[in-house]
């Protein structure tokens, strides 16, 4: 699986405006509902909320993977978005986060909802791939510089 099989570069958003985590997640959703019009950006936020009551999906080193599985959807999708100046996420390690990637899955599918969540995991684990993701300046070269760190063996 591929990270590009399930972003595409209309669900990226370069300069994240949100200053909390609740307008974190509307924005993302709202890049979600724009790329994939049969969505509803209302229901996404809800989908999204409900998994961060369960606990914050910041996961650390200025990263967050708010997800959840949303019932008629047919495939994996995502959003992604930077926050040049950090919102306090709640992530585990108590920092600010600035790299946030959305992940709704159809209702029925924790194989693939697990494997991209891991894979996602993986990629932003590395501190070069982070910081070149923080200096690029338009939502097409964050989406090029996901894609090809994610063609990497």
């Amino acid at each position: 699986m591929r990270i590009s099989e399930f972003l595409s570069p209309e669900a990226v958003v370069a300069d994240l405006r949100a200053r909390d985590k609740q307008e974190i997640l509307r924005e993302l959703s709202a890049a979600l509902a724009q790329a994939h019009p049969s969505l509803k950006g209302e229901r996404l936020v809800e989908v999204l909320r409900e998994r961060e009551k369960l606990g914050s999906t910041g996961i650390g080193e200025g990263v967050a993977i708010p997800h959840g599985k949303l019932s008629g959807l047919t495939q994996l999708v995502a959003a992604f978005g930077v926050s040049r100046q950090g919102v306090d996420f709640e992530a585990i390690d108590g920092k600010s986060t600035h790299l946030f990637f959305a992940l709704v899955a159809p209702e029925n599918s924790a194989g693939v909802h697990l494997k991209a969540l891991a894979r996602i995991s993986r990629l932003f684990k590395n501190p070069r791939f982070r910081a070149s993701i923080l200096e690029a300046p338009t939502a097409e070269a964050i989406h090029a510089l996901i894609v090809q760190e994610d063609a990497r063996p």
